[in-house]
């Protein structure tokens, strides 16, 4: 795997049907090469727009790093077809699909590699579809970028409250930078999420590059949230004023800050073994460690008593598992809770 501080760029056939240093709008695509059975020279092309002018910060936006995860890839659409370079200061690249292969199929992972692309990072430009996506990313855009936002939110599994998540990082000063861009993103909650120390996603792949990074968690469920989509829209909009990119002062609709983490391993509650998972409390409810969480039933054994789950945090419940059925490790319940550190 190459390094995250490789300097030199790595031989990659991927390439952009775009100039990312000319004034103006452009749309085209990211083609990534691929040779399935039924076409020897094609490509996976993944649609792409550049909108750029005169001087200021290059923000960029990807929605749909995992398929099933629908209200990014709807914002940014809106976006990619709406922006104009009059609206701006900067240059503004707006990636809505950059999962295409799992965007087409509503699928969390890439029905042609079968990875999960937010596993990937820093990619493989030598690699499967999935890893040469990130690659293109990492390689490409990161590294003329200044600011990054990515939608995301809790896929076909999950039903997550919605939320814009700060990416941590060792860096006194670039923590700072993130979290006043998260709180200018204006979600209802805003919660520090270090993926349990998990490296090879787009935030924490973006953060390695210097890059301050907003993330979000917008729902989930499989569905399309509404109120996500209004807070996602604002959102946006918010951050690329708090950048400068756009003019004027975000529109602030919380009164409070609402700052989160999850806690490490202590906020996951997992399936120990296969079954039906009963939830005892809805997403929003304040909940304290050793509380009944919910119970897993064996519905092909009916003489076997449910398996009782436990909480191991006190916290909000901030995402519940959709599907009824569970396997052991399947994530059942996500408990969030307050932020303790200073945030000036």
């Amino acid at each position: 795997m190459t390094d995250f501080n490789e300097k030199r760029p790595r031989k990659s056939t991927a390439f952009a049907t775009i100039d990312f240093e000319h004034e103006g709008r452009q749309t085209g695509h990211i083609h990534i090469p691929h040779s399935p059975h039924d076409d020897a020279w094609g490509a996976v092309r993944i649609p792409i727009a550049v909108i750029k002018n005169g001087n200021g910060p290059t923000v960029l936006l990807t929605g749909g790093n995992h398929g099933d995860e629908h209200e990014g890839p709807i914002v940014l659409g809106e976006l990619f077809r709406e922006l104009k370079p009059e609206d701006i200061s900067g240059r503004v690249i707006i990636v809505p699909a950059l999962n295409l292969p799992a965007v087409r199929a509503a699928h969390r992972t890439s029905p042609v590699d079968g990875l999960n692309l937010n596993r990937t990072y820093p990619g493989d430009p030598a690699g499967t579809i999935s890893q040469q996506i990130s690659a293109f990313v990492c390689d490409r855009l990161y590294p003329i970028a200044d600011a990054f936002i990515d939608l995301h939110s809790g896929g076909s599994s999950l039903d997550i409250l919605p939320s814009a998540i700060v990416e941590p990082t060792r860096d006194p000063e670039h923590l700072k930078r993130n979290i006043e861009a998260v709180l200018a993103f204006d979600a209802p909650l805003t919660v520090v999420i270090s993926n349990l120390g998990e490296e090879r996603t787009s935030t924490a792949a973006a953060v390695h590059a210097g890059l301050t990074t907003v993330g979000t968690e917008m729902a989930g469920a499989g569905t399309v949230s509404l109120e996500a989509l209004s807070i996602a829209r604002r959102g946006v909009h918010n951050v690329l004023r708090h950048l400068g990119v756009i003019a004027g002062e975000p529109n602030k609709a919380q009164e409070e800050r609402n700052v989160l983490e999850i806690p490490g391993e202590r906020g996951y509650v997992f399936a120990p073994e296969a079954g039906v998972f009963e939830p005892f409390h809805a997403n929003g409810t304040w909940v304290k460690k050793d509380q009944p969480a919910g119970r897993i039933h064996f519905v092909d054994n009916p003489t076997r008593a449910p398996l009782d789950l436990a909480y191991g945090q006190d916290g909000i419940l901030y995402g519940r598992r959709h599907p009824g059925r569970v396997d052991p490790g399947n994530c059942c319940l996500v408990v969030a809770a307050p932020y303790q550190k200073d945030l000036t």
